[in-house]
């Protein structure tokens, strides 16, 4: 797989990489066939893997500290996990919960989670809020890197970068996502002139994007991000994304305005839900 340079940082990755939200009972995923899943990702090459606290209360971070430890394979991945928490104190509690789940000493990256608000944001960077407690886990080796991630409005993102040098952001860059508040537009341009890394995600727009499946990771891989985060609950799935992006080749621009216009009418609330005032209440964002 094409590798690419994440932001500053000196390191690389796969294009492809792996979201554990799905590795889960809820997904219908046992324990058994996520610690095979993740084992075979590595084989595979893939080598940054997202989860975090809120995933199944844990379960997800549970099962891929246990598919680590059982082959002993901490050393040769990159973990990203979060904090849904806004203040220090209750983010250093998950954060402590998250390194027994995940059984070990620290995490390569830990990020404010879904940042959907000024208002969040203001309180995150408040006295006694969530950063403090990501700059203390830093200063004590507990975590590497400090991240921040969102799905709405990608003036809350270009406002965190402007006061933090945030190493990366995860953030919402499915084809859909493209047609309303697009991080692809708004946010990216800012992002890689301060060398954040960038983390595409939504890519599916939470299955809306299967029937074009192939194209929606196609488009996502051509934006200039460091690597996008496949949400993965099957070896079957596991292998329908490696084998795209195995042969992958840069969309044109005149590619990427035909799918946009082939779906464009998944512009709307109740599909883009993560873009609606509160996820279900069918209307947009407002600013």
């Amino acid at each position: 797989m094409e590798k690419r340079l994440f932001g500053s940082t000196g390191q690389q990755f796969p294009i492809l990489s792996f979201g554990a939200q799905r590795i889960v009972d809820e997904h219908n995923c046992t324990e058994e066939e996520a610690i095979h899943i993740v084992n075979r990702a590595i084989d595979e090459g893939i080598t940054y893997f997202d989860t975090a606290p809120s995933y199944s209360d844990g379960q997800s971070e549970e099962r891929l500290g246990k598919a680590l430890a059982l082959q002993n394979r901490r050393d040769e991945v990159w973990i990203a996990t979060k904090t849904h928490d806004r203040t220090r104190d209750g983010s250093l509690k998950l954060l402590e919960a998250s390194l027994k789940r995940l059984q070990t000493d620290h995490v390569d990256e830990w990020r404010l989670h879904n940042i959907m608000t000024m208002d969040e944001l203001d309180k995150c960077f408040a006295k006694g809020g969530a950063l403090e407690a990501l700059l203390e886990a830093k200063e004590q080796g507990l975590i590497k890197h400090i991240s921040i991630s969102g799905h709405t409005n990608p003036l809350v993102q270009l406002e965190a970068i402007e006061r933090y040098a945030f190493d990366s952001a995860l953030v919402a860059l499915s084809a859909a996502d493209h047609l309303v508040y697009s991080f692809a537009q708004e946010f990216l341009p800012k992002a890689i002139e301060k060398g954040v890394a960038i983390i595409g995600m939504k890519v599916m727009a939470l299955g809306k994007l299967a029937p074009w499946y192939e194209k929606a990771l196609q488009y996502t891989f051509s934006l200039p991000i460091s690597t996008a985060i496949v949400g993965m609950e099957s070896m079957a799935q596991l292998e329908q994304n490696l084998a795209i992006a195995k042969s992958f080749t840069p969309m044109t621009e005149l590619e990427q305005l035909a799918f946009l216009k082939e779906i464009m009418h998944l512009a709307t609330p109740d599909v883009l839900r993560w873009k609606s005032t509160d996820w279900v209440s069918g209307e947009w964002y407002v600013r």
